[in-house]
Formats: structure tokens, sequence, C-alpha cells
């Protein structure tokens, strides 16, 4: 059975005509995914692919932006090989990294800001990644950087890095942060025991070590806000 080709709609109704004249707020996540897989079978047309795509996460951008290419690949959509695959989530990346950029100069009061700055980066990672923010007297984020990263059993930071960036910068404070891509959000003894490590460190040196963050699917565990003798 053949489906109606999109270039046969109203010009009005076609997701491009609609994103030029209108905005792409006025679209749905359906149409701004049809835009990016571009043309459709003869028995899907692009509307409907990009609507089977969202169907396989009941409709979660959220749980969409975890795939991977080969997840993409293996849900045997005709019609969505690899390369629609990659230019998909080639569009994601470039919205996270915009995200991202928008919270540079941020300026933590609270450890759920840290939370919110590190969301699009950390939560939904399959590896675990260990990030430094580096903050001024202002307690606004000079300098970020992922210390290292794992898979899914863990990382290791090494707290000779974390001290050397936090004086090569004078940065008057620091928090540490990773993330647990198994969505527990309880931290393991190895947790407990690195940011003691690292809290003893920064104690020589005369820094602060803010917080530490463990961040995933389920929200974010605070060592300043769990611990108040911290």
């Amino acid at each position: 059975m053949q489906t109606s080709s999109i270039r046969f709609w109203a010009e009005q109704d076609q997701p491009i005509y609609k994103f030029n004249a209108k905005g792409a707020n006025h679209l749905s996540d359906v149409e701004l995914l049809a835009i990016l897989i571009q043309h459709g079978t003869a028995q899907q047309n692009a509307i409907e692919l990009a609507r089977s795509l969202l169907a396989s996460t009941n409709n979660s951008l959220q749980k969409f932006a975890q795939y991977s290419v080969a997840d993409i690949v293996q849900l045997k959509i005709k019609g969505i090989g690899m390369t629609k695959a990659v230019r998909i989530l080639a569009a994601i990346e470039l919205g996270s990294r915009r995200m991202h950029l928008i919270d540079k100069q941020t300026t933590i009061h609270h450890s759920k800001d840290v939370a919110m700055h590190l969301k699009n980066k950390l939560q939904y990672e399959q590896r675990e990644l260990f990030v430094l923010l580096l903050l001024n007297q202002a307690n606004k984020i000079i300098h970020e950087a992922v210390l290292s990263e794992g898979g899914i059993t863990g990382t290791i930071a090494d707290p000779r890095m974390i001290f050397k960036l936090v004086i090569s910068h004078a940065a008057t404070g620091f928090i540490i942060c990773h993330n647990h891509p198994s969505g527990q959000l309880r931290p393991s003894r190895m947790d407990d025991s690195l940011t003691q490590k690292i809290k003893k460190g920064a104690a020589l040196f005369d820094i602060k070590l803010i917080d530490h963050l463990i961040v995933s699917t389920e929200g974010y565990y605070s060592y300043a806000e769990q611990h108040p003798d911290w």
C-alpha cells in the first residue's frame, strides 16, 4: 500500500515550509524529526517514519536521546538506516551542546544549580564520567573539564590532576561530579573514599571542595546536602 508523499501535501502543512513560515516552536516533535529524516519510503512518508521512531520510546524524547546509532538501526524501521540515524543523533548532540554553552558562567548558589548545569551532559550518559567544575570568588563557573571516563563499572579521578587544574586556573573553590549510568544514586564506598581523599587534599592547599555530586536519571545526590558537617 502506497502512502501519501509529503511533497504532495498543501504547502502550509509540509514541515519544512511550516518551520520557515511559523518557526520551530509551532512544529510537533514528529514534524521536527521528519525534517531530519527528509525522505520516506513507498510505504511510509517521513512523518510516519518519525512517528514510528518516537513510538519506540513511548514518545519520550529523553529516552530517544539515549539511543546510539546501533540502537536506532536495530529497530529495523524500513527507511531508517545508519545515515539517517547519524543525522538525527547529530542534531540531538548540537542541541545538547547549545544548552551547555548557555550554561557557561552559571553562578552556583545551591547543589541543585550544579545538578541542573550538568543534567544534559551526564544523566543519560552510558559511560561513567567524572567532571570538575572550577569556581571563582563570585561562585561563577570559570572552567569545566571531564577528568576521566570509564565503562558502566566505574571511573577513577586523579586528585593530582584536580589540584593542578584548580591552581592553574586560580580557582577559589571547586566541585566534583560524576554520573551513575545504572540510575542508582547511593554513593559507593569508593565514592566515599575518593571524596574524603580529595577533601583532605584541598584543605592542604587552602582550597574549598564545595560539593561532590552524583547524577543519574533518578535525580542527584549531594554530599554537602546529605552531610551537615560538610
